[in-house]
């Protein structure tokens, strides 16, 4: 087959970019805000309830997320997971304003059900449309742009900090520059195609078939629980983001507000860094498949062991108990060695994230089997992130904090490496690839036009379209 552009408006590519800015405008901002500790709202106590019910709902929303995406479609459940980004960011300007506590607990809940459809709408569009041999760079393109809108979110808020002097919380004007940044990602949903209408480099079509039924989707889910390679990777799942709470509070104790927006900013770096790495590994090194992921594996875990034992000692003389005379300020000398820790806490994340959804795509190329996978994951994901804020909130001692985190991490690995070592070369044999040509010779019309993607045949459309998701 003739090898197309990657830049056709409807090449996977292309439609990875435009999830990849989605997230940039909404998950990012939020990032953005969650960096300056507290989640912007300088109360510990309410951030962590927030959270953890924030992340509850995110895992139990995850659980059927994959369906809802598989008989709705990418665009619809991607534009409904936006919309709850937009909504916190409101609550969080509302309690700035008002300080209504239940209105940031109920933005929470709604968030966490939000989250769940955006980032399973996000992994199924990043692990299914591109070819095999590119879904690490997929991974890279997609966390580096997404964490780049972490990186300018923090930077807009290091300069409203540094303009007016520093801030005890979070200025109204920042909230009024993420909100509009937010908007414009919620806005940007609808410029997606479905997969239906998505073509390959190699001229193969992402999917034909249109959605699933609800009768189907509840047999394929029950289907992935029950599968053993979702069932070994659930300790990598679930350790994923227990980090968050303890980085968290530990930058909100240890940091003053400037400080915490330029630790943003460097951890948005080494998030990018990571991406690109990993990204490289486990796409270009010249060997099987199976042999780059337990390369990415012994990278990942070894880059993870010493981050970590750098961290615990750093941690040990510091408890919750500890009070400085101020809080560090990024021109102190003290400042040096938190933030490289921190640096390498974000490279190893971007490390562990790309590792966890190069798996997944090596286990299947099937966006409705992909799409059940990825919101198993950030189902198990934030049920980890809820307990760890549970935790967080009894105030626990924040060596044993650390200690979990890492514990759980390397836990993980040996059950992580089991489902790598049955990877196969290729899926292509055993899972049926269906070619633009074939189905234009099929339906004696043109369809998906490979060099613009903006048309296709009336009878394909009424093939691969359905009232859920309309033409764009």
């Amino acid at each position: 087959m003739k090898v197309h552009s990657s830049w056709r408006y409807n090449s996977p590519l292309c439609q990875v970019v435009l999830v990849s800015f989605v997230c940039f405008a909404t998950v990012g901002c939020f990032s953005a805000v969650s960096n300056l500790g507290a989640g912007g709202t300088q109360s510990i106590t309410l951030s962590n309830i927030t959270n953890a019910i924030l992340y509850a709902l995110f895992a139990l929303t995850g659980l059927v997320a994959g369906s809802f995406n598989n008989i709705f479609g990418p665009r619809i459940t991607l534009f409904c997971g936006s919309l709850g980004y937009a909504l916190y960011l409101a609550a969080l300007w509302v309690y700035q304003e008002k300080a209504q506590d239940w209105f940031l607990i109920f933005s929470g809940a709604v968030l966490g059900a939000c989250a769940a459809l955006l980032w399973t709408a996000q992994g199924c569009i990043m692990l299914s449309y591109p070819l095999e041999a590119e879904k690490g760079r997929s991974f890279s393109i997609f966390w580096a742009i997404f964490n780049s809108g972490s990186l300018m979110g923090g930077l807009i808020a290091l300069g409203i900090n540094l303009k007016q002097g520093g801030l005890d919380a979070v200025k109204v004007t920042t909230y009024i520059a993420f909100f509009a940044i937010i908007m414009v990602g919620v806005a940007l949903t609808w410029t997606l195609l479905p997969p239906s209408r998505v073509v390959r480099t190699d001229g193969t079509l992402v999917k034909v078939q249109k959605s699933n039924t609800v009768r189907q989707e509840v047999g394929a889910l029950l289907s992935t629980l029950k599968k053993r390679e979702i069932l070994l990777l659930i300790p990598m799942f679930f350790a994923s983001n227990f980090f968050y709470p303890y980085q968290g509070s530990i930058a909100f104790k240890s940091f003053d507000s400037a400080t915490r927006s330029v630790n943003g900013v460097v951890k948005s770096l080494g998030q990018i860094v990571g991406a690109l790495i990993l990204g490289f590994l486990l796409d270009k090194l010249p060997m099987q498949r199976r042999n780059r992921g337990l390369v990415g594996l012994a990278v990942t875990a070894v880059f993870t062991t010493v981050a970590y034992s750098w961290g615990i000692k750093y941690q040990i003389p510091i408890t919750r108990a500890t009070q400085w005379p101020r809080k560090i300020n990024y021109e102190d000398s003290a400042f040096a060695e938190p933030m490289a820790i921190f640096v390498l806490y974000d490279i190893g994340d971007a490390f562990y994230q790309g590792l966890a959804y190069w798996i997944m795509g090596a286990i299947t190329n099937d966006p409705f089997e992909l799409a059940r996978f990825a919101g198993m994951y950030k189902a198990v994901q934030s049920a980890g992130a809820a307990a760890a804020f549970a935790m967080d909130a009894t105030e626990v001692p924040y060596i044993n904090e650390i200690g979990a985190v890492f514990g759980l991490m390397l836990f993980s690995f040996p059950f992580a490496g089991m489902v790598i070592w049955g990877v196969r070369d290729s899926n292509y044999e055993v899972e049926e690839q269906i070619y633009v040509d074939e189905a234009a010779a099929e339906n004696t019309n043109t369809v998906a036009v490979l060099e613009g993607g903006h048309q296709t045949s009336p009878a394909f459309d009424r093939q691969s379209s359905g009232s859920s998701e309309k033409k764009m």
